[in-house]
């Protein structure tokens, strides 16, 4: 039994990637936090090594909790991270640490040292139980420069603090950034914004200044400017918050690949399931599949897709083309293991003029609600289309990823991609929410591009080369391993799937050639080009 949170401090070091996490390896279920440690040459294949962190002294006796790992000049890298010296207040209070390995020439750092004189930062002024998850450090104006999240008087607070030699620390007298109206800030994470990730340094003059939300469990971002002189933040003016991820999705985060030139973005994968289910399955919470992160061209988003690596999983290929879904009809796509596979897709529509009408009420509804209220089984104009994830022989089960497009008051159109769990189990006891986000696209070429990948429990999706990414847990109960299946679908009919209603509204193109790399690094930084295919992998 166990439960697998937090990505604390990824990094390479001496030719290996290593990867943190927060872990307890007593049970599925929060509780004996510890830091699991596993390293890989290439991100997809890993080995596990023993917990590079455990509780063992006074500064972290009841917890060693989330934090980062810093490459110091002289290839010495060093953990920060956030001890745990009571339980009370709740959930703990809480200092700041710091570790080094034992041996530097080890490239698997297995042993990890925790100085004498730590903690090298304990609450003053700031929240004891809610001041935690130091950032990696960066050096600015002859000063090392960290963020730890807080919440002071209702008010949530980025503090930011300075060091000449990396364990004598002081809090800057004016927060990085606060705010009022969330929760406790977790998991603060901040870095320099570049077009494809290929700079430690901002190649847009602008930060991505991201946070958890301890309560609502989701990751928020905003693009903005960095004062270094004040160091402070300012978001971009009109600047917007915005998800990583529109799903299950916590506690990310990211680091920088000095091999490839690009930056990573992990996340906690955690469950929707309940804490009885949870115990039930005997583990809880994952982590997501590698993505890299960098501008979209008008820089008011980020983009994310899957680490390149993954495609050397991709086995038995299916391939068709110029496939025409009418309206109503739901298409098998045979010859793979739907269970576990890497779908591509784009589909292509001759209209827009049967687009349903958006509704301005909906502007005070979370996208979620919409997804709810016009879910796969809701006929609509253009769209429902989309695929039917991990699905049962007779559709008892199944995970709909799909579009909706709608027609605004002012005559432009809004895209609404939803992940919906709802269908996806006969178990009743399992929690089964309904995600959504709406992806910001100009639909002048009439098409739009979803690529899913779906493993057993988890459905990965990312609309339109990685504008809006959804990322579901799901357990059915019928739709496993050999008996799961994988439909594309305009309009799903579940009481009568097989019959066509012919429509000419959408077609659908469905192709699995196996593009370049560099084809598809054209596809994903310039959006969706001239291509017709949708590739599917088992």
């Amino acid at each position: 039994m166990t439960n697998a949170l937090d990505p604390n401090a990824p990094m390479y070091y001496k030719g290996l990637y290593h990867f943190f996490c927060q872990y307890n390896p007593k049970g599925a279920v929060w509780g004996n936090i510890v830091w699991a440690h596993s390293v890989s040459t290439d991100m997809v294949n890993w080995k596990w090594l023993k917990p590079a962190l455990v509780p063992s002294k006074w500064f972290d006796k009841y917890g060693c909790w989330s934090g980062s790992a810093t490459i110091l000049p002289g290839d010495k890298p060093v953990i920060l991270y956030t001890g745990v010296i009571k339980e009370k207040p709740q959930p703990g209070h809480q200092v700041q640490n710091y570790a080094i390995p034992a041996n530097y020439s080890d490239p698997y750092l297995q042993d990890w040292i925790k100085p004498a004189n730590n903690p090298i930062l304990k609450p003053t002024v700031e929240n004891v139980s809610a001041f935690r998850d130091p950032t990696t450090a960066w050096y600015s104006n002859g000063y090392w420069k960290m963020l730890i999240g807080s919440l002071r008087y209702n008010r949530e607070i980025a503090y930011l603090y300075k060091s000449k030699d990396f364990v004598r620390w002081t809090r800057a007298k004016i927060p990085f950034y606060e705010k009022q109206g969330t929760s406790v800030w977790e998991c603060v994470d901040f870095y320099p914004l570049s077009t494809h990730g290929q700079t430690k340094k901002s190649t847009l003059g602008k930060y991505v200044f991201k946070v958890s939300l301890d309560e609502a469990r989701n990751d928020w971002y905003t693009i903005g400017e960095y004062d270094t002189v004040k160091d402070r933040y300012h978001p971009s003016r009109r600047a917007k918050w915005l998800r990583y991820d529109y799903g299950n999705f916590y506690a990310s985060k990211t680091f920088f690949d000095p091999v490839k030139k690009r930056r990573i973005l992990w996340g906690w994968v955690n469950e929707s399931s309940t804490r009885d289910e949870d115990l039930a399955k005997g583990w809880s919470g994952i982590q997501s599949i590698p993505r890299m992160v960098w501008s979209d061209p008008n820089g008011k988003q980020l983009l994310q897709w899957p680490i390149h690596e993954l495609e050397t999983l991709r086995g038995q290929k299916r391939h068709l083309e110029n496939v025409k879904l009418n309206k109503g009809h739901i298409m098998e796509i045979k010859g793979i293991t739907a269970a576990q596979a890497d779908v591509d897709v784009i589909f292509t529509f001759s209209s827009l003029s049967k687009a349903e009408a958006y509704n301005r009420k909906w502007d005070n509804f979370s996208p979620e609600d919409i997804c709810k209220m016009k879910g796969a089984a809701v006929e609509g104009g253009v769209g429902p289309f989309g695929i039917l994830a991990l699905a049962s022989q007779n559709l008892e089960e199944y995970t709909p990823v799909f579009f909706r497009i709608f027609k605004t008051h002012n005559k432009n159109y809004k895209v609404l991609m939803c992940s919906d769990a709802t269908p996806s189990s006969t178990n009743m006891n399992e929690y089964k929410p309904s995600f959504g986000g709406f992806v910001d696209v100009n639909l002048a070429k009439r098409k739009l591009w979803l690529r899913s990948l779906i493993d057993h429990s988890v459905v990965e999706s990312f609309g339109e080369g990685g504008k809006t990414v959804i990322t579901s847990r799901v357990y059915p109960k019928l739709a496993v391993w050999g008996d799961a299946h994988l439909h594309a679908f305009n309009n799903v009919n579940t009481t009568n799937h097989e019959k066509q209603q012919y429509s000419n509204d959408i077609q659908k193109h469905i192709g699995c050639d196996l593009m370049s790399t560099d084809d598809r690094n054209q596809m994903t930084d310039k959006s969706v080009q001239k291509q017709w295919e949708i590739m599917m992998y088992s």
